[in-house]
């Protein structure tokens, strides 16, 4: 199982010396990626109608912009952002991105995805939320093809390019993440995906019997849309986060354990939300949790 760490941007805010830090304090411990979430743009939930948990206030860093910094001070570890809501941005411009970082980083990056849910955000950037579904398979199908190909033809619903192509294309076929519980989703990720990662949370609530059945049954609709698509299900990597909060790192690294046995092959530590105060804090927790799980 790899081993990554989630950057706990809103609780290091603005100080760029402390994110330096904890990224290049976890590469030395031996992690093997950086995971964070992006927004575009902040609203205030009560204001919005939707229930998240943030607001206008909370830091969101742009995460090509900064995982392009952070590849400069580090030298292995891989960045995932997750998820990054491409389907309300331009298509041809993510993966143009996303190459670009790819070539930089070394062939570091796992592009972690989604349709995300914040009506604000999809208004402000002129693209229509209910079409997020159909637009974000198609970018995926013309990413790769920009990834893989000299020149592109490609005439779809949301994307026309004729004869057109990126250079320089990335170090690798940058693998893709979708991460989301849904029925839709589940389907999405089996056809044209290669990690999941899992919403965690969505198992709180259940006893471990339970939640070894529905991660089962989410799992085989996953792998039934691969094979239905021509794809090896095997092939489908799988992602958790594990959250610090109010628990010790033996009960952290147990529950790692845990998802490595269902079949996990990525875990990704969570400082946030854990009343931790200032970035030794931080640093002392995934120390903790990384010698409580490799040691």
């Amino acid at each position: 199982m790899q081993l990554g760490v989630h950057l706990p941007q809103n609780e290091l805010g603005l100080d760029r010396e402390a994110i330096r830090r904890f990224v290049q304090e976890a590469e030395a411990i031996g992690y093997h990626y950086l995971i964070m979430g992006e927004h575009v743009l902040g609203s205030d939930a009560a204001e919005q109608d939707e229930n998240r948990p943030y607001t206008a206030d909370w830091v969101w860093h742009e995460p090509f912009v900064l995982f392009a910094w952070l590849s400069a001070p580090t030298q292995r570890i891989q960045f995932m952002p997750s998820v990054m809501v491409i389907s309300q941005r331009q298509g041809v411009l993510v993966a143009k991105q996303a190459a670009e970082l790819d070539f930089l980083s070394g062939g570091r990056l796992m592009l972690g995805v989604g349709t995300g849910w914040s009506t604000v955000e999809y208004e402000a950037l002129g693209v229509d939320f209910a079409t997020r579904g159909r637009r974000i398979d198609e970018q995926i199908q013309l990413m790769r093809a920009l990834w893989g190909e000299r020149l592109v033809d490609f005439d779809g619903e949301f994307h026309t390019v004729r004869g057109g192509g990126l250079n320089p294309r990335p170090t690798q076929q940058i693998p893709i993440w979708y991460g989301g519980m849904s029925n839709r989703v589940l389907d999405r990720i089996g056809r044209l995906c290669d990690g999941w990662n899992v919403r965690r949370t969505d198992f709180l609530l259940m006893d471990e019997a339970e939640q070894e059945r529905e991660f089962r049954r989410k799992l085989g609709r996953i792998h039934a849309a691969a094979e239905g698509a021509g794809r090896d299900p095997s092939r489908i990597q799988i992602g958790v986060a594990i959250d610090v909060a109010c628990r010790t790192a033996a009960e952290q690294a147990a529950e790692a354990e845990r998802w490595r046995e269902r079949g996990a092959t990525h875990a990704a530590i969570r400082t946030t939300h854990a009343d931790l105060d200032g970035l030794d804090q931080h640093l002392d927790a995934i120390r903790a949790f990384h010698e409580a799980f490799d040691g």
